[in-house]
C-alpha cells in the first residue's frame, strides 16, 4: 500500500528564534529536516516571549520559521498554531506560581513582560491556570480544539507537558500518538521526581502507540523506572544544523587559557563538579582561567563555592547569555567540558566541536553514546576530569586532533537520521491505523 506523506500535528513548549534549551533547537532541526522528508507539519507552541516579538511572534501567526541566525524565511510544508500560555521550558510548580502571583500583583496586565498580548490587558485569573499542572490541562484542552480543526495523520510531542495535548489530541481524532522524549523527571531531578510530573510522564508513555528516545541512556530510563516494555522504544539520536554554526576567531580579553563550562547551572549539568575540577588544577597551575556560563537555580551556590575554594579569582560568571554571546566565548575556549551528572543527550559538545574547540564529556551522557573525538570522563571523578583538562591545554597534538576531526564528526550528525526514523515510525502506525477500527 502506498502511502502519502505523512501529515504530523506535532505539540512543544518552545521554538526558535526563543529557546532556552536544547529542546528548542532540537525542534527546529527535527522538523527542518523532517520538511525536507516531504512531511508535512503543524507545530503549536505556547505564545512567545515578548523579546522575540520579531521573529516569533510572526512565526505564530504566518507559516514562517527562522532558519538563520537573523533572517526569518518561509519552508513549505511546515506551519505554526499559537497556543496562549505561560508553560516555558524546565518549568516547575514553583517557578510557575511566581510568574501568576507576579501577574497578579501588576493588575493582570501582562505588557511588556515576559509574554506579549495581542490586547495588552488579561485578567490572569482567568486566562492561565492556578498551578502548573492546571495549565498542562488547559494547553490539553486547547489541543482538543485544535485537533478537532487541523487535519493530520499523525500526533507528535515533545516532553511531559505536552503529554496531556497529546493524549487528548488521540482521544478526540483517533488518530496514532507518538511520544518524543528528551529529558525525563529522573533527569530533571538528580533521581527524585515529583510525584505528579512521573505519573503525567507514565500516563504518557502508556497511551503512546510509539516512543522515539533521543539515546540508549533515555531508553534505559523508560524500561527501568517506567517499565516501559523495550519493543515500544526506538532511539533517534539528536543531530544539529551545521550551516547555523561556523569557527569565528574571536579577540581575546583574557591571556590565560581558558576552560569553559557553557549551560543551565543545575544539578543534572554537574557544575559542582566544574569547579571542583577547576580547584584542582588551580592547585598546580596559575595560567588558566575558568568560565561558567549559563544561569540556573545553582549559580549562586556555585559563585559561593568557589569563594569558599578560594578561586574566585580564577573565575569568569556570565549568568544567561544569548546565542551570539555563547558562540564568542565558545570560540575564546581553550577546552569546553560538559560534566553532566545525567544527561539525556546533550547538544552543546556538537555546537563546540563545529566550533572547533576541544570537547571533555561526562559518560553519563547520551551523545556519549555516538561521539568518538572527544574525551569521556565520569562525573564523579574531579580528578580524572582535571587530568584530561590539563591533557588538552598541554599537548597540542591532542588538541589539534580534538579540532579537527571533531569537527568533520560534528559536521556528519545532521538531523536528517532521526527525521528518516520519525518518517519510519510515523508511516508503520499510520498503515496501522487505517488498517483498523481505530482510524476515522
Amino acid at each position: 500500500m502506498q502511502l502519502a506523506k505523512p501529515r504530523v500535528l506535532m505539540f512543544g513548549w518552545e521554538f526558535p528564534p526563543y529557546s532556552v534549551g536544547g529542546l528548542g533547537v532540537a525542534c527546529h532541526g527535527l522538523t527542518k529536516s523532517m520538511v525536507r522528508l516531504g512531511m508535512k507539519v503543524t507545530f503549536v507552541v505556547p505564545r512567545a516571549p515578548r523579546g522575540a516579538k520579531s521573529h516569533f511572534l510572526n512565526l505564530l501567526v504566518a507559516d514562517r520559521v527562522s532558519v538563520g541566525r537573523e533572517d526569518v524565511d518561509r519552508i513549505e510544508g511546515l506551519k505554526i498554531e499559537k497556543v496562549d500560555s505561560l508553560l516555558m521550558p524546565y518549568m516547575n510548580s514553583t517557578k510557575y506560581s511566581s510568574l501568576v502571583e507576579y501577574l497578579k500583583k501588576r493588575g493582570g496586565t501582562i505588557d511588556n513582560f515576559i509574554y506579549s498580548s495581542d490586547s495588552g490587558n488579561f485578567d490572569s485569573k482567568d486566562q492561565y491556570g492556578v498551578n502548573l499542572f492546571e495549565e498542562v490541562w488547559r494547553y490539553a484542552n486547547k489541543a482538543a480544539i485544535i485537533a478537532k480543526k487541523e487535519v493530520f495523520d499523525v500526533i507528535h510531542v515533545h516532553d511531559w507537558m505536552t503529554f496531556r495535548a497529546g493524549i487528548v489530541a488521540k482521544e478526540v481524532s483517533g488518530k496514532p500518538l507518538v511520544v518524543h522524549i528528551h529529558n525525563t523527571a529522573f533527569d530533571r531531578s538528580g533521581g527524585n521526581p515529583g510525584q505528579r510530573e512521573y505519573e503525567i510522564e507514565k500516563e504518557g508513555f502508556e497511551k503512546a502507540d510509539k516512543i522515539i528516545a533521543i539515546s540508549h541512556h533515555v531508553k534505559s530510563r523508560l524500561i527501568e523506572q517506567y517499565e516501559v516494555s523495550p519493543e515500544k522504544i526506538i532511539v533517534a539520536h539528536n543531530g544539529i544544523d551545521s550551516e547555523d554554526y561556523c569557527f569565528k576567531s574571536s579577540e581575546r580579553h583574557i591571556h590565560n587559557k581558558i576552560v569553559l563550562y557553557a549551560g543551565r547551572v543545575t544539578l543534572q549539568k554537574g557544575p559542582e563538579c566544574f569547579v571542583k575540577a577547576a580547584a584542582k588544577i588551580s592547585e598546580i597551575r596559575d595560567d588558566v582561567t575558568f568560565i561558567l556560563a549559563g544561569g540556573g537555580d545553582m549559580l549562586s551556590d556555585m559563585i559561593e563555592l568557589a569563594a569558599h575554594l578560594k578561586i574566585s579569582d580564577r573565575f569568569v560568571f556570565t549568568d544567561w547569555y544569548n546565542k551570539s554571546e555563547g558562540e564568542a566565548v565558545m570560540n575564546m575556549a581553550d577546552v569546553f567540558v560538559m560534566p553532566s551528572v545525567s544527561e539525556p543527550f546533550g547538544l552543546v559538545p556538537l555546537e563546540a566541536m563545529l566550533q572547533r574547540t576541544p570537547t571533555i564529556i561526562s559518560k553519563q551522557s547520551g551523545v556519549s553514546e555516538v561521539l568518538v573525538n572527544t574525551l569521556k570522563v565520569d562525573f564523579w571523578d574531579i580528578d580524572e576530569m582535571a587530568n584530561k583538562i590539563v591533557s588538552v591545554l598541554d599537548h597540542n597534538s591532542l588538541k589539534t586532533h580534538l579540532i579537527e576531526m571533531g569537527e568533520k564528526e560534528a559536521k556528519a550528525m545532521t538531523w536528517d537520521k532521526a527525521a528518516f526514523e520519525c518518517r519510519r515510525v510515523f508511516e508503520k502506525l499510520i498503515f496501522e491505523y487505517k488498517m483498523s477500527e481505530h482510524y476515522y
